[in-house]
């Protein structure tokens, strides 16, 4: 059903709906092994996401080391 979506979507006449169709097509192959595959990096991105949050909060105010010590005991 996706390759049909993705034709009738870049014959649209809705600027952005044709874009995200033709970008959709370009990486076909990692767009149909997100549906298909079992496993997720959502938990590891969710991590890199809290350790620039905190080094983000802390840039320029710290050394390296109290980064570490807050990212490795921060739950």
């Amino acid at each position: 059903m996706l390759p049909a979506w993705i034709r009738q979507a870049e014959q649209s006449d809705v600027l952005p709906v044709a874009k995200f169709a033709a970008f959709l097509r370009q990486d076909f192959g990692a767009v149909t092994a997100g549906f298909t595959h079992a496993w997720s990096s959502g938990k590891v991105e969710g991590h890199v996401n809290r350790v620039k949050t905190i080094k983000r909060g802390m840039y320029g105010r710290a050394s390296f080391r109290l980064l570490r010590i807050r990212i490795l005991t921060r739950p």
